[in-house]
């Protein structure tokens, strides 16, 4: 699962035994030699897909790592691309990375649940942070990113369908969210991630609740299900006035 060039598994213990915010900022040096950055295939199929609904002018990547999400952003906006996270340490290696051509880059360290912005923004996306959300603070979140959001401008991010309890899949993520909720009941800080908590029907529920009118488009390069619905999605909730 892990490049040469990633973590030990002694750094990946103290990066758990961390908080949210520090952990990141140990991982970031190593982050893209690990499974946890969003693959290529995801990154290249969700730009395909946001190409047809643009262009647009300004982007946001919510919890933007160390700037996977800003190249497809890159692609698919004229003016400036934003990139905002919590982690100093993976901010820094996203400002090392080489800048993508077109419009303007820029980093910003802020909390995802109190954006430093006002309706700034065309389009939002993220890839893979929202298991770092408890279900609780999901409202409160897509508020914020209602709230930076230009009318009419959208939030986009690409969902997958869970795999079943007949694949190994599903007891890998069963198992880590078990370890993750053990490790969480008896240390602190808490490292809140955990892959089952974001349940598909309720977060199309709380987005039109906060005021966004909800799209799905099928990401065909991840093919079918047994019962012939999409693997892949990518979710376009449009902010309405």
């Amino acid at each position: 699962m892990f490049r040469p060039e990633g973590p030990s598994l002694r750094e990946l213990a103290v990066q758990a035994l961390s908080s949210v915010e520090h952990g990141y900022d140990l991982l970031a040096p190593e982050f893209d030699h690990t499974p946890f950055r969003t693959p290529e295939p995801v990154l290249e199929s969700v730009a395909t897909a946001l190409a047809r609904l643009g262009p647009f002018e300004d982007g946001l990547d919510l919890c933007c790592g160390t700037g996977a999400g800003t190249d497809v952003l890159a692609r698919v906006c004229r003016e400036s691309v934003t990139g905002v996270d919590f982690s100093a340490g993976m901010l820094d290696v996203a400002r090392r990375r080489p800048g993508p051509t077109g419009p303007r880059v820029v980093w910003v360290r802020g909390d995802a649940r109190a954006l430093p912005f006002a309706s700034a923004f065309d389009l939002v996306v993220s890839f893979g942070a929202f298991g770092h959300f408890l279900p609780r603070e999901l409202p409160g979140l897509f508020a914020g990113v209602r709230s930076v959001l230009r009318p009419g401008g959208r939030f986009a991010f690409p969902v997958f369908a869970p795999p079943r309890p007949s694949r190994p899949g599903f007891w890998v993520l069963l198992g880590f969210d078990t370890v993750m909720r053990v490790r969480n009941a008896v240390w602190r800080p808490p490292f809140v991630m955990y892959y089952r908590t974001f349940r598909f029907g309720t977060v199309l529920e709380q987005l039109e609740r906060a005021g966004f009118a909800v799209g799905l488009h099928t990401l065909p390069e991840f093919g079918r299900r047994d019962d012939g619905s999409p693997r892949g999605r990518l979710v376009v909730a449009r902010r309405l006035p």
